[in-house]
């Protein structure tokens, strides 16, 4: 039977796995060039960010409604923000990840375009929506992630040090542009580990009230 408990439960296991993902498709990840475009792996890569984005906004979603009173509006403000970056992250890495491998022989230019904004580097040409797509992302995530993390300290219900890590996580993606590649892939690890101990701490927060649930159905039966 599908209750409260089993889709809270059910958003702790996405945050655990959003988190996991978040780390693992940093290690090894290549260069952001037209010839890793369109191999396998870059398919793989970015099949694993949509996911990891979809899931991630389970978790949220289920972390914000564990303690929705105790948030306030700050936590409702924070929630929508880091909601619509990981909507945008979504389309972005389904984009990079089936789009953009079959415009890399016809038109290269483009792809590469693409693939400097997303690194940082120096847009030549007329990449669309996709510049305005960028910028969402980036302010939506940092500003949620900082907002949500803040307000889900505060409300004191969840690992305080989690949310704690998940503020501080997100704001360190402003060094990204200035660091070295190998380098600025580790900078995501804080917030994959945040939303790691968040899941779990979603969790144990809800197994003792189904259990007392399912105790007091049985007591129910027995009368």
């Amino acid at each position: 039977m599908i209750t409260t408990s089993t889709l809270g439960k059910a958003a702790g296991v996405s945050a655990v796995v959003a988190g996991l993902l978040f780390v693992s498709v940093q290690i090894g990840h290549p260069h952001l060039e037209l010839a890793s475009v369109s191999t396998t792996e870059w398919i793989v890569r970015n099949t694993m960010k949509v996911a990891m984005a979809a899931l991630s906004l389970a978790g949220i979603t289920g972390i914000y409604l564990r303690q929705v009173r105790q948030l306030g509006i700050l936590g409702l403000v924070g929630y929508v923000l880091f909601s619509t970056a990981y909507l945008v992250m979504m389309s972005v890495a389904f984009v990079a990840g089936y789009v953009l491998p079959s415009l890399a022989g016809t038109s290269p230019a483009y792809v590469n375009d693409v693939l400097a904004m997303a690194s940082g580097g120096t847009v030549v040409g007329d990449i669309g929506a996709l510049a305005v797509t960028n910028l969402v992302s980036a302010v939506t995530y940092l500003a949620g992630g900082v907002i949500f993390g803040i307000a889900v300290f505060r409300a004191g219900i969840l690992a305080r040090w989690a949310a704690a890590l998940l503020a501080a996580g997100t704001l360190a993606a402003l060094a990204v542009p200035l660091v070295p590649h190998l380098v600025d892939r580790l900078i995501a690890f804080p917030t994959g580990i945040a939303l790691v101990g968040l899941g779990i701490s979603l969790w144990r927060s809800i197994a003792p009230q189904a259990t007392t649930e399912n105790a007091h159905a049985e007591r129910l039966a027995v009368r």
